[in-house]
């Protein structure tokens, strides 16, 4: 029987603290400053000094993979200077700590943390400099190690670079914000992406994926505008990108919209060869929530890859979240269908949970029956896709299931099943806490899913 994978994931900011130690330069999050609800990226949950703890929760709830973040700016000075010894050897550390606890690494290479020199002098991954130096940085970290190290995924949640979210997570503000600028860094990403999966499949025998953060978006109504607005949307943000993984090549819908709209991707025949010829070995994807598109709201012209920023529509079927994400477990049974039926190669979950407010009191057990329900029910729909769909699944990694901060610094915003007593403002003794939702989960892992 395959290994099903349970587990957790992070990235390196969100994690790692460290900010100013062991010759790492600065990425784009280490400027940021504080704010009312927002953290620096300074200190973060210190797994720089202290990972050791966390990874003794992962292994007492029974995990068996965690997928962290390398950092670029650890390891290489400025992005494109010389390798930084100090940096690659942490994590030659925790690589060793989690496999000491048969605990599965699986190394994303790029969370949204571009090195600061490369975002201020080129505009980052709009520049095929950039492109380049990215590479480079995964092969030096592919060679250091997929010896101990055989899941990989490039880049977090690459659809984002294709809608107008790209310009902030590719460390590209400073450059005209335009539909040729945008469909550039959605380019570069898949080429550097595509060149890493052939480097990785060329000198060693680990496996490598392409990952999509993939919401649900229904038509708001059964209009058929409504219809193909949400058709046109999941094809340009989401099917594209799962036929480059897969068939090697842009959705043709997408590539007649650039031909008849002359968007100027600035792809060459090189990098498309590359993209043609590189294989995956299976989908990621994160989800967390749905929504819907009403056609009324979108702008005639507008680009599909915008329609969301002007047409989307809470769901009024749905519960939602106090930060306005709508739960939908169906949604997330149908993503997994339309993963492997679009690309016929095993799907992975590897992002998932709710975010909640919570205060610990110093003394009572947080009781998050709310998360608990989250999940179950994430999870079990997870299992039709698998036994009543026949979906390939390899398993389920929720989100920071020890609390991190959140994709925007703010602390207040809790995914895991242990609190760990810091705010944003007050690092307090950053004692780790298991909540209510820690003994369920080590039950689901435990019997692989059969309690829940």
């Amino acid at each position: 029987m395959t290994q099903f994978f349970w587990g957790n994931s992070s990235s390196s900011m969100q994690t790692e603290g460290g900010w100013n130690e062991g010759g790492k330069s600065l990425s784009v999050y280490d400027i940021v400053e504080p704010a009312e609800h927002r953290s620096d990226w300074h200190f973060a949950n210190d797994n720089y000094h202290s990972f050791d703890e966390d990874f003794d929760l992962m292994k007492d709830l029974g995990m068996n993979m965690y997928r962290f973040q390398v950092s670029w700016s650890r390891c290489v000075k400025d992005g494109d200077g010389e390798f930084n010894e100090e940096g690659l050897a942490f994590y030659d550390r925790l690589i060793d700590g989690l496999l000491k606890r048969n605990i599965i690494p699986m190394i994303c290479m790029y969370h949204f943390d571009m090195p600061l020199h490369l975002a201020e002098a080129y505009n980052g991954f709009l520049s095929k400099d950039v492109t380049e130096a990215f590479i480079r940085f995964g092969k030096k970290i592919i060679d250091r190690y997929s010896d101990r190290v055989k899941y990989w995924i490039t880049f977090n949640e690459q659809n984002l670079y294709h809608n107008p979210y790209a310009y902030k997570i590719a460390g590209s503000e400073n450059c005209e914000k335009n539909t040729d600028t945008l469909y550039q860094i959605f380019h570069n990403v898949m080429y550097a992406h595509c060149a890493i999966c052939d480097y990785l499949h060329e000198n060693s025998d680990a496996k490598i994926g392409g990952m999509l953060a993939y919401s649900e978006v229904y038509p708001a109504t059964c209009k058929p505008l409504d219809i193909l607005c949400a058709r046109k949307h999941d094809e340009f943000m989401n099917l594209t990108l799962l036929d480059a993984f897969a068939h090697g090549h842009y959705s043709e819908e997408m590539m007649h919209y650039v031909e008849t709209h002359r968007i100027d991707m600035k792809a060459t025949e090189e990098e498309l060869e590359v993209i043609r010829h590189h294989k995956e070995d299976y989908i990621c994807f994160s989800y967390y929530c749905s929504t819907t598109v009403n056609s009324d709201k979108i702008p005639e012209g507008t680009v599909p890859n915008e329609y969301l920023m002007y047409g989307g529509q809470d769901n009024p079927y749905l519960e939602t979240t106090e930060w306005n994400w709508q739960i939908d477990p169906l949604g997330f049974r149908d993503v997994i269908n339309k993963i492997y039926k679009r690309t016929g190669l095993p799907v992975f979950p590897i992002e998932n949970g709710i975010g909640v407010q919570e205060e610990w009191d110093g003394e009572h057990e947080i009781q998050d029956d709310y998360r608990i329900a989250y999940h179950r029910e994430h999870i079990k729909e997870m299992f039709n896709a698998m036994h009543e769909d026949g979906i390939p699944v390899l398993g389920y990694l929720g989100w920071g299931l020890i609390d991190i901060l959140s994709s925007q610094g703010d602390m207040r915003k809790r995914y895991g099943v242990v609190y760990v007593n810091r705010t944003n403002h007050d690092l307090r003794d950053m004692k780790r806490v298991p909540k209510k939702s820690y003994h369920w989960l080590k039950k689901v892992i435990e019997s692989d899913g059969e309690e829940m």
